[in-house]
């Protein structure tokens, strides 16, 4: 097996003596990168956001922007990173390097002030510079050429930057930085790297101080190993894993990554159904899917930020069995199933069946997330409501998911998925009960949502009051019937 390596902006190096437990932030910065900052070291604030070349959804190369705090950079072994020190071209020997189009536009448009998070928001910027959808268009309707607040007029897409904070500039001029890039030029080298095939995956076997990071080349591999290790931590985008490292200073004695495993990255549309590979990421999901599962694509925008979603992926996010995960109760309305596989063989589990406590599920020693699955045809009214502090990137103090099959004005069925009311994700089940066989009125939804208020065991925290959260169960009920009233009545 040869020495793990990286290449960072176009120079390969060995990832030694870096440990296994060490992020990509420390390994360029003690490599004198110092663009790349630490703010939050939770994936929070995106000062420490870079470029990695990853599988493409419409070019064979997508420049993807990740969180550099939160991957182990033996995770990027043999493969690909651009900081925002790369970004800059040398014309000449000698010469100083000229500034990338986002470079220049946000320090003509003042996006800079103290530049600590500059560089994180310039990586952020690249990625959707580059992103191949991209197209410039025109609303003649609107004397700014944007058809919303949050798309300039050259197609960017400002949730790109959801994940990067800035504390003294003010987002203005860094929005008007964004929406005055223009398109890569052909002669545009990291434009031209995206019609070439990213790097290939490679087995990793990195240890040091008794530490071990590992990835293998096949499913197969993986589950033998976890066979003989079921102690092993087992990671794919590390959005979760690499917080515990970074703040609680956990360790692990074997990583095992999962998350370029082929078996784990398909997505298959049959006639009855939807399945999700485990280790697909949910930016990859939401744009192969492409608005096909309206629920779905009301979650996407509203878990965390691009560049948590950019490595984020469902089965890490079931993995982890947290009651605030903002994917379960979408898939819990979707009427979703696991499959769990193992080195004797695979199993599906309905997800209503899937966690047991808190942080707990059915999950066995060995078991690995393969894939989520969900029936076809879906339920045609359907709403995701996040109840959270921030509109976005933040944790949810109430996620809900409804899908109704409504017929006649009947309620023919009813799934709802509840998160951050009881110690695991939840079905409504009563409320659904409630629901189903009658009609789709305001006095059924005033009874449904009396029923709904007291599903779970909402408690008090910091991010909400049980009451609230009880109260903001049956509003979501009411606003649901008054969108679909008003869709109606137009």
């Amino acid at each position: 097996m040869t020495a793990a390596r990286i290449t960072v902006n176009g120079t390969e190096t060995p990832i030694a003596p870096a440990a296994p437990h060490a992020t990509v932030l420390d390994f360029l910065r003690g490599r004198g990168l110092t663009g790349t900052k630490e703010g939050c070291a939770e994936g929070e604030c995106g000062a420490c956001s870079v470029l990695v070349a990853r599988p493409g959804v419409d070019k064979p190369t997508d420049w993807v922007a990740v969180n550099s705090c939160l991957v182990p950079v033996a995770a990027l072994d043999g493969q690909e990173v651009i900081t925002s020190e790369g970004l800059a071209t040398v014309d000449r020997p000698g010469t100083p390097p000229s500034l990338h189009p986002v470079q220049e536009e946000m320090a003509v448009r003042g996006g800079s002030q103290c530049g600590y998070c500059t560089p994180g928001f310039v990586c952020s910027m690249a990625a959707e510079y580059y992103r191949p959808g991209r197209r410039a268009h025109t609303d003649p309707t609107d004397s700014t050429g944007s058809t919303d607040a949050e798309h300039g007029p050259n197609g960017f897409d400002l949730h790109a930057l959801s994940g990067n904070l800035c504390r003294c500039t003010g987002y203005r001029p860094i929005r008007d930085a964004a929406f005055a890039v223009g398109m890569p030029t052909d002669e545009d080298p990291l434009a031209q790297r995206r019609e070439q095939s990213p790097p290939a995956p490679v087995a990793t076997e990195y240890t040091r101080d008794d530490s071990t990071f590992l990835r293998k080349n096949t499913l197969a591999e993986t589950l033998e190993l976890l066979r003989e290790r079921p102690d092993a931590v087992v990671v794919a985008g590390s959005t979760d894993w690499g917080v515990e490292v970074n703040i609680r200073s956990r360790r692990a004695s074997c990583v095992l990554a999962v998350d370029r495993l082929p078996e784990l990255r398909r997505l298959r549309v049959e006639s009855d159904s939807i399945e999700i590979g485990a280790a697909l990421t949910l930016t990859e999901i939401e744009r192969r899917l492409d608005g096909s599962v309206p629920l779905l694509a009301e979650l996407f925008p509203q878990f965390a930020s691009r560049l948590i979603r950019n490595g984020a992926t469902l089965g890490g996010n079931l993995g982890t069995g947290s009651p605030i995960g903002d994917a379960p109760p979408v898939l819990l309305a979707l009427e979703a199933s696991v499959v769990l596989a193992d080195a004797d063989g695979e199993r599906e589990v309905p997800l209503a069946e899937y966690f047991t406590g808190y942080r707990q599920s059915v999950r066995r020693p060995g078991e690995l997330i393969r894939a989520v699955r969900f029936p076809l045809p879906l339920s045609r009214v359907t709403a995701f409501h996040k109840i959270a502090k921030r509109r976005f990137d933040d944790i949810s103090s109430v996620a809900v998911a409804l899908a109704l099959d409504i017929e006649d004005g009947i309620v023919r069925k009813a799934r709802i998925g509840l998160g951050g009311v009881a110690a695991t994700p939840i079905r409504a089940l009563a409320t659904e009960a409630v629901l189903e066989g009658e009609p789709w009125s305001a006095q059924t939804v005033e009874n449904a949502a009396r029923v709904l208020r007291g599903e779970g065991t909402p408690m008090d925290d910091h991010r909400a009051s049980a009451l609230y959260r009880s109260a903001m169960l049956g509003q979501s009920l009411r606003k649901l019937h008054a969108r679909t009233t008003e869709a109606v009545s137009s």
